[in-house]
């Protein structure tokens, strides 16, 4: 485990972000980032290196491109002691740590009134890739599409002393490609809507999140986990919310479910 020099910072979620990155400046660590976050994290006082200034290649394009760079994505993709030559001739700095949530796509299209454009303007490019390419070298780089992960990330770094474990940077890089995954399924059911085609497309996505493990399945020697759609309906068991009682089971779920549509 290499101890962890520089981070990158990009985050359309911008909760917790300044404490993490003072997290990070106790550990000595250089931070980078882009424009809206750079600019949170000097408003909170914090040491911070705009990419635009690291790679000295501007913003552009109304912010369409700005991470997309050799010196960002080679840092990212480095592999440590077989790209090093690579990295010191061309100045690549690399990245231990990447930390970047996307634009809020869903949100956006949410809204009444959104129209296709402005849909089309909130579908991150950059961001995808910077996670994609950190989840895919996670035997060197950590990376951190969650927020509510930030406690967990500083006290593993801590126990390691300014490292991340293998085991952690994998877990983190799985949950990475499951959030861009599920990124590139909302953006392609929202053009699936907007799109005068056949009734029926020739893909569907089905994108359930897991509410909880279950005590057991249909069966007492089955396991079973309990996934919701993005959007369950109120009055549901999928929007319920358990105020007593030991874990559910299978049966459980489906026994309550049967007794609420009968009602």
């Amino acid at each position: 485990m290499r101890r962890i020099e520089t981070a990158l910072i990009s985050v359309a979620d911008k909760r917790g972000v300044a404490e993490l990155a003072n997290e990070l400046i106790a550990f000595g660590i250089e931070i980078l980032s882009t424009g809206g976050t750079a600019k949170l994290l000097r408003e909170a006082g914090i040491s911070v290196t705009d990419i635009a200034e690291y790679t000295a290649s501007p913003e552009m394009m109304d912010g369409r491109v700005k991470t997309l760079h050799p010196k960002i994505h080679g840092g990212i993709l480095a592999r440590r002691g077989q790209d090093d030559q690579v990295m010191t001739e061309h100045g690549i700095k690399p990245f231990g740590l990447v930390v970047v949530n996307l634009y809020p796509f869903e949100q956006t299209i949410a809204k009444p009134g959104c129209t296709l454009a402005e849909g089309i303007e909130n579908i991150d490019v950059g961001g995808p890739t910077m996670v994609r390419a950190a989840a895919k070298n996670y035997r060197d780089v950590g990376i951190v599409v969650d927020p509510d992960d930030y406690a967990l990330i500083i006290a593993a770094m801590k126990k390691g002393g300014g490292t991340l474990d293998a085991a952690h940077r994998f877990a983190l890089a799985l949950k990475a490609f499951a959030h861009t995954a599920d990124y590139d399924a909302a953006i392609t059911a929202y053009l699936e809507s907007q799109a005068a085609a056949s009734e029926f497309p020739a893909c569907v996505s089905i994108r359930l999140h897991k509410k909880q493990d279950l005590r057991y399945g249909e069966n007492p020697h089955q396991g079973a986990g309990f996934y919701l759609e993005a959007d369950p309906p109120s009055g549901s068991i999928a929007s319920a919310e358990q105020v007593q009682g030991k874990a559910l089971s299978y049966n459980n779920i489906a026994d309550a479910n049967a007794a609420i549509e009968c009602v």
